[in-house]
């Protein structure tokens, strides 16, 4: 009878949380709907990334958790200066008048992720620095491409041409090592597999160049795109390949990953909306789990095998942490409004909201802040450049 009581306890007591974090969830999410509605929420997110994320590059990477290594702090690191740059470019289309803040904030970034802290990742695993090296024939794609990536959102949005010649000379670089590589594919690091996601970030990069100088290296895009869609899409969803290995890359592309797939289907939103609006709608098709809390599997439904733990997140009921977060960005390009507000819904179940006066943010910003960071540039994602520009 005691140990009856006892259970009954503990089983109030959890229905209990249950309840208030119901309750939390509803209030936190009740404003989302539009950018107008989700307005406050929006700057102030961004108030405590730029806070957080524009610091000393040692600052910043002591930020990322230490459990993860000095390499992937450095990744993480530079995803969340890349990301924060990307929200930083969509609120100031979506909010004119923080336009000049962001141009201010992005400078920091970009000088941020210049330094030779957060360009440790990429030299180590290469053996050179890959801003000393522009004229060499190494990759070094995962650098380059996302500060070139975000040298075009400075661009975009009023910067002056301090960057210029960087941004001349890395989408050089990327645009004739990709034109020199099989099929317009290179790796990432040395002997590894060609990681699609990390490809498209110089093909967007590059397509953004083309759109502000007059159409250059749009062969390189047009090309790239020709070879993914004649021999790397997957047969059985018509998904993009997520990897690539040596004996693939001309043939089909290796299991598809939910996390991979939606920030590809982001990505392509910069380079063919027509084809990344296919993509996206294939990835429901594919990927969507819905349930009490809604987002992207990490696997295809039927798919067996083990979990990619590391890029995904810690896989729960099937779900796929990252890949539900840039999920968002598809949700929020194509107007899919009902979908992007269950995945924003599940993100909330997740991270449990902490807002200040001025400041809001994720708790689990606290152990991930790339996420926090990729989460704002999702549910903030809009076409850069208007049709005239193309």
């Amino acid at each position: 009878m005691k140990r009856m009581k006892i259970l009954i306890t503990i089983l109030a007591i959890l229905l209990l949380i249950i309840v208030a974090k119901a309750i939390w969830v509803v209030t936190m999410t009740r404003n989302q709907g539009s950018f107008e509605s989700e307005k406050k929420e929006i700057l102030q997110r961004r108030n405590y990334l730029i806070e957080k994320v524009i610091t000393s590059p040692k600052n910043l990477i002591d930020e990322m958790p230490s459990a993860i290594g000095a390499h992937y702090q450095g990744e993480w690191a530079i995803y969340s200066t890349s990301m924060l740059s990307t929200a930083l470019v969509n609120t100031a289309i979506i909010y004119p008048e923080t336009r000049e803040e962001a141009v201010t904030a992005i400078d920091s970034l970009i000088r941020i992720t210049m330094s030779p802290e957060l360009r440790w990742y990429d030299a180590s695993s290469w053996g050179e620095d890959p801003l000393e090296t522009l004229k060499g024939n190494n990759s070094h794609i995962s650098y380059i491409s996302l500060l070139a990536w975000m040298i075009s959102g400075y661009k975009t949005i009023g910067g002056d041409g301090r960057y210029d010649s960087l941004f001349d000379s890395l989408c050089e670089a990327m645009a004739r090592r990709l034109k020199s590589s099989q099929n317009f594919n290179v790796t990432t690091f040395p002997g590894s597999t060609v990681f699609i996601p990390d490809v498209l970030v110089a093909i967007v990069a590059l397509s953004n160049y083309a759109k502000l100088n007059g159409g250059k290296y749009r062969d390189v895009v047009d090309g790239w795109l020709a070879n993914m869609k004649a021999n790397h899409m997957d047969p059985k969803t018509g998904l993009i390949a997520s990897v690539l290995s040596d004996s693939q890359r001309k043939g089909k592309g290796r299991a598809l990953m939910g996390s991979y797939t939606s920030l590809s289907v982001y990505y392509l939103t910069f380079v063919d909306e027509e084809f990344a609006g296919e993509q996206y709608e294939l990835l429901k098709k594919s990927f969507y789990k819905k349930g009490l809390f809604t987002g992207l599997r990490e696997k295809t439904r039927g798919s067996k095998g083990r979990y990619y733990m590391f890029d995904s997140g810690p896989v729960i009921f099937g779900l796929s942490p990252s890949g539900t977060a840039f999920g968002i960005g598809g949700a929020t390009f194509f107007g899919d409004d009902r979908t992007r507000a269950h995945f924003l819904r599940t993100g909330e179940w997740a991270g449990f909201t902490v807002a200040g006066k001025d400041s809001r943010h994720y708790l689990l910003a606290n152990v991930a802040l790339v996420g926090e960071a990729i989460t704002l540039a999702m549910r903030t994602a809009i076409p850069w450049y208007d049709e005239q520009t193309d």
